[in-house]
């Protein structure tokens, strides 16, 4: 599973639910056939989506079932999540965050940074977040300045960062 976002607090008493996305598109997600609704490494609920918008500067959620906002309060917190296969295919230079994780990081003269280990949304760029074989940590940040190219069928992201920065 694919985890999309996080359900957030209830949208008014109908059982709309506010979404915090991990992505920067979450309204293509409405053209997929279902969501699963649960917890990290728990069980997953599949759900239909019955309406999906945008609303001041968010989005909002309407899921089969959740009819009121006490249906909507039980779901505050849960993720939604899709298989991989059931995603938006990404254009060229898209990636989802999954597709990133446990890619080798390597800089332009061919040094071992470490591997993804995750990402951290920030309000202006995401940042990798990368651990070497030590476990020391990096985080650089995922823009065009530093990120040079993601080479998926290697597993390797090049960047133009040094080893003592």
């Amino acid at each position: 599973m694919v985890v999309l976002g996080r359900l957030a607090e209830p949208y008014g008493i109908r059982g709309w639910i506010r979404l915090h996305p991990y992505g920067d598109d979450p309204l293509a997600w409405a053209g997929m056939p279902a969501w699963w609704v649960g917890t990290e490494g728990g069980p997953w609920r599949e759900t239909g989506l019955v309406s999906l918008k945008a609303h001041g500067d968010g989005v909002v959620a309407l899921l089969e079932g959740v009819s009121d906002r006490t249906s909507a309060e039980a779901l505050k917190g849960m993720l939604v999540a899709a298989p991989r296969e059931a995603l938006p295919a990404t254009g060229e230079d898209e990636f989802y965050w999954t597709d990133l994780v446990g890619m080798e990081v390597v800089n332009g003269v061919g040094e071992r940074l470490g591997r993804v280990a995750g990402l951290i949304e920030t309000g202006a760029n995401d940042v990798l977040r990368v651990v070497a074989e030590d476990g020391s940590e990096r985080l650089l940040p995922f823009v065009a300045a530093v990120v040079q190219t993601v080479e998926k069928e290697a597993g390797r992201i090049r960047v133009e960062w040094g080893l003592d920065w």
